[in-house]
């Protein structure tokens, strides 16, 4: 489980301006000397200023607070109007330019003084007016403020995933809307967001008939290139108590759609955080978490660079006691033939070490146990094929222990099994194999 973060003071806007007021009327401190005092004094305290205005003297107007009040206030009025429209896209501007001055802090002051509300605000009247340059400025200024759990849940409550996912779906050819409003999910993902990781998975289903199979492929390479992955694993590493888990792991396979992304997310610890929740949910008996993780690891096995990470951290003795914990649920036991089958895959050392660590004796008794399973007995047969294909040395232990005649029940038992079935039957050395 993750470890228990420390809790961090804060402080209000309106307390620390009355705090610089005190310095000045009590201490007789000039502002900028009132200012300092404040800072440094809550500083040693552990007081965190994020979101805090800090570089403005009393008296004095931030310019980030007032752009967003008068947005505030031109929200009020005729959009249709040109003028309006020209205000509200310079006032963007100068936000935007406002987030890129680096160790400001004004994306989390921006954040605690409404930006977030404000910004969703705006992007659903640019939607609704056709206003495409201020959506995608509108976008650009939200992921900027999505900065924490806090502005990630404000996000939320204002309707922020359904949003992304109509403009997702309606924007398909303004590649501007697009990447502005991949860099708004990205931002979002680091929150946790069960609902957004959904909207990720429903955007990159392969059966969605909204939207081509080319575009599906192109929105993951652009939402792994703008951080996504990154941030589900990430969210990952909150480990199996956490709520968003299973959406979590269902939208990190949907974006790794090619070797570099499952590359990146082993690099990230991807495949780390998984084995731990793979374990947890064995010994919790979840097998809803188990199917989940075990779906996701067999997605990113399919990179060589993968399968070595996923073998030289215990991957296959860990899954085979997972399936021993789980050993009543056929879904569970299919996802880990799965995986295995994948690490076998070309990789004689990988077979060795699956029939060492009791690969065989799982299909043996996973076939024998859930005979009517034709999708485990499938994953059966094509796990035994990859034990055996390069590995001569394992066809006598699995024929002696009646691999054969399980795998010849489920060829006839089952039409999808049976290309399966004649293959492992073949690579077994068996002369008969498709009789």
């Amino acid at each position: 489980m993750a470890a228990a973060k420390p809790t961090v003071r804060s402080i209000s806007q309106q307390a620390f301006n009355e705090m610089v007021q005190e310095n000045i009327d009590d201490l007789g401190m000039d502002p900028a000397e009132a200012l300092a005092d404040a800072i440094e004094t809550l500083t040693l305290q552990g007081v965190d200023l994020s979101g805090i205005v800090t570089d403005t003297l009393p008296g004095e107007a931030n310019p980030l607070i007032q752009s967003i009040d008068r947005i505030k206030q031109l929200q009020l009025v005729d959009w249709t109007d040109e003028a309006v429209v020209d205000e509200v896209l310079g006032l963007l501007d100068g936000l935007d330019e406002l987030m890129r001055v680096e160790g400001s802090g004004n994306g989390a002051i921006g954040a605690r003084n409404g930006g977030v509300e404000v910004m969703c605000e705006v992007c659903l009247k640019a939607r609704a007016g056709g206003c495409g340059s201020v959506l995608v400025k509108g976008l650009d200024v939200l992921a900027a403020f999505l900065l924490d759990l806090q502005s990630t849940e404000t996000f939320r409550q204002r309707g922020g995933p359904k949003m992304l996912i109509e403009i997702l779906n309606k924007e398909t050819e303004n590649m501007n809307i697009l990447n502005s409003a991949f860099s708004v999910v990205a931002a979002a993902s680091t929150g946790s967001i069960p609902s957004l990781y959904d909207a990720i998975r429903v955007l990159l289903a392969a059966d969605d008939n909204r939207v081509v199979a080319s575009q599906v492929y192109g929105y993951a390479r652009q939402f792994a290139k703008v951080g996504i992955a990154e941030a589900l694993v990430e969210s990952l590493k909150d480990g199996i108590s956490s709520p968003g888990l299973v959406s979590a792991t269902i939208a990190l396979k949907a974006v790794a759609v090619n070797d570099e992304i499952c590359r990146s997310v082993a690099e990230k610890g991807g495949i780390d955080s998984l084995l731990i929740c793979i374990d947890e949910s064995g010994v919790q008996g979840n097998k809803i978490v188990a199917k989940a993780c075990c779906s996701l690891l067999s997605k990113l096995a399919g990179s060589d660079f993968n399968k070595s990470a996923i073998v030289e951290r215990g991957g296959l003795n860990r899954l085979i006691t997972l399936s021993s914990r789980l050993a009543d649920d056929p879904s569970v036991l299919q996802e880990v033939m799965t995986i295995i089958c994948t690490l076998c895959l070309r990789s004689p050392a990988n077979a060795s070490l699956a029939m060492e660590a009791g690969a065989g004796d799982l299909a043996i008794q996973s076939m024998q146990k859930f005979p009517d399973s034709y999708q485990l007995q499938k994953n059966a047969c094509l796990m035994i094929r990859n034990l055996v294909a390069r590995n001569p040395e394992n066809r006598p232990v699995l024929l002696s222990n009646g691999i054969e005649k399980l795998i010849r029940n489920a060829k006839e038992s089952h039409k999808s099994c049976k290309d399966a079935a004649v293959a492992a039957l073949r690579d077994l050395g068996l002369e008969n194999y498709n009789s």
